[in-house]
């Protein structure tokens, strides 16, 4: 088992597919390890990048099992549990710690707009199920629950409870949970827009999307960042930033898969409702994502600066 330290780069892994609409374990493998190769310090399945509402619940037992059997080099697989009721969330907590997950990245509960202490007991609940390490993923932005210092505060007892996914969109956010805080908790980026700005104002990891199509880039911002070269971060990061915008779309899956398919790591299948993009707005897209691929930038040495994640 591989024990989450919620530090570096921890991709949002999307869920290849076949042309049959199954998953393709094959692809998966190919971008999990191109990712590893690039530095990553640990998976996120699941989630929403991973098009986990399409999943069943076996798929996603299937993708837990296969990542932790085939990753080249051990990091921690964390597993997403975006719930409906509390019960069904224990069930995926207990059957993700059953096989093998390292940990869990929990969103408040789906559909119904919880109050504070609904969403708090909730996350309590889930907690006391399990015995795995816990990232609170807050992102009202389009989820519509904000987790506040006061509700964090009610949860900082908890020992299991160990790091936020911040994807308020105000990176001065950072600064109040550390104010709050010091270091009771990691803090992880998850808006690839933000990431440099929220790296740079302390936060300590960063959960991608489009790491997925460009595992070496973000991996180099990041450690260039905390190396406290920011010139050399920053030049990376202006050139990435129209990619990045992919990150922040209601398509975001669509355009995602689309930039790891124009990258050799990844396929455009995504499953029902969505559809594979088409027309002026997969030129669009083609069009920055390829300008991008055709000027990447030369990356410095950034792997020897080590990775922070230990197992």
């Amino acid at each position: 088992m591989a024990n989450p330290q919620w530090l570096g780069v921890y991709p949002a892994m999307l869920t290849p597919f076949k042309a049959d609409d199954t998953i393709d374990f094959d692809l998966f493998t190919h971008n999990l390890n191109a990712q590893l190769d690039a530095g990553i310090d640990g998976v996120v399945m699941g989630g929403s990048l991973g098009e986990a509402s399409t999943l069943l619940p076996e798929e996603k037992t299937a993708l837990l099992r296969h990542c932790k059997k085939v990753m080249k080099r051990e990091v921690p697989a964390i597993v997403t549990i975006a719930e409906q009721s509390t019960s069904a969330a224990i069930g995926i907590a207990k059957d993700a710690e059953k096989n093998g997950a390292d940990g869990l990245m929990i969103l408040p509960p789906m559909r119904y707009k919880a109050d504070d202490r609904e969403t708090v007991q909730y996350f309590k609940q889930i907690a006391a199920s399990t015995g795995l390490p816990i990232m609170i993923y807050n992102n009202p932005y389009d989820y519509k629950i904000e987790v506040t210092i006061p509700m964090f505060a009610e949860l900082a007892s908890i020992s299991s409870i160990q790091a936020i996914k911040e994807s308020t969109r105000d990176i001065t956010n950072v600064h109040r949970l550390k104010n709050a805080f010091g270091d009771r908790f990691k803090i992880l980026g998850g808006v690839d827009t933000l990431a440099y700005e929220e790296l740079t104002a302390g936060a300590d990891g960063w959960v991608g999307g489009l790491v997925d199509a460009f595992p070496a880039e973000t991996v180099a911002i990041y450690r260039l960042v905390k190396a406290g070269r920011l010139e050399e971060a920053l030049a990376i990061y202006r050139w990435f930033i129209p990619v990045l915008e992919l990150d922040i779309h209601p398509k975001l899956v669509q355009y995602i898969k689309l930039a790891a398919a124009e990258t050799g790591l990844g396929s455009e299948y995504v499953r029902a409702p969505r559809l594979v993009l088409e027309g002026e707005e997969r030129k669009q897209v083609l069009a920055t994502i390829r300008k991008a691929i055709a000027s990447r930038p030369a990356l410095p040495d950034y792997l020897h600066l080590g990775s922070l994640q230990t197992a």
